[in-house]
């Protein structure tokens, strides 16, 4: 009886310990992933900053490149390519964003 009651005692205080001390142990990142974390974000944000203005020019060249092509089927076709493939550019980088965004309130 006396060894039944000790192992029930030492059971209850090793649970105990360890939901105690487990989520204050690890609850800190490494400095080194707190630094990855903090560039990736820094990469993250100048490509959607840097993106924008690309997708707009590159839409604009397209949009200028049909208007002047003066009937040519080879620069209107070209114009829709660019068109088409910087939006499709864009709106991926978008959705990437999105997900990155969604991964980090989910982990969080």
């Amino acid at each position: 009886m006396k060894n039944k009651k000790q192992f029930i005692y030492t059971l209850m205080v090793s649970i105990l310990f360890m939901s105690t001390f487990s989520t204050n142990v690890y609850a800190a990142d490494p400095k080194l992933v707190t630094t990855l974390n903090s560039a990736f974000e820094k990469i993250e944000s100048y490509i959607i900053k840097i993106s924008t203005p690309a997708a707009a020019v590159a839409v604009g060249t397209g949009i200028l490149m049909k208007k002047f092509s003066f009937g040519d089927e080879e620069k209107i076709r070209t114009s829709n390519k660019l068109i088409r493939g910087s939006l499709f550019s864009y709106g991926f980088i978008l959705c990437i964003d999105l997900v990155l965004s969604l991964l980090k309130t989910l982990l969080t």
